[in-house]
């Protein structure tokens, strides 16, 4: 079950280096702007806001990420510590998105999925073990 944990907490970490892109490299690009919702003036207006809450999403999937390799390489308790943290803290602000702005459920519903499933599946292999 850890390993199923870990598969879907990477997943979870590339989705998050895929928002890190968008937020901090593309963010007035048409095509990232379509993806929020923005016009050009919002996007504009907004890119250092961007620019740092993409830094953000991308330090979460580092943690996961070298919490992967860091279990990989036989430290358990370390990585498996990595990487709950990384991934809760990304279900934790995909919790904040939904319970802030119910426009952008789906957004947070997508931010949030894979590393809870990846947290739970971690924690009954945990427990499990």
């Amino acid at each position: 079950m850890i390993v199923a944990g870990l598969v879907l907490t990477g997943l979870a970490a590339l989705l998050h280096v895929y928002i890190f892109v968008m937020e901090s490299v593309t963010w007035t690009s048409a095509r990232t702007r379509a993806t929020f919702g923005l016009t050009a003036e919002q996007a504009e207006a907004t890119k250092e806001m961007a620019f740092n809450q993409g830094f953000y999403n991308l330090f979460l999937a580092v943690a996961v990420l070298v919490g992967i390799v860091t279990t990989a390489l036989g430290q358990e308790a370390v990585g498996l510590t990595l990487v709950l943290v990384g991934a809760g803290s990304m279900v934790l602000a995909g919790l904040v998105l939904l319970l802030s702005s119910r426009s952008k459920a789906r957004a947070a519903l997508t931010q949030l999925t894979l590393p809870l499933l990846g947290v739970l599946a971690v924690v009954i292999g945990l427990l499990a073990g």
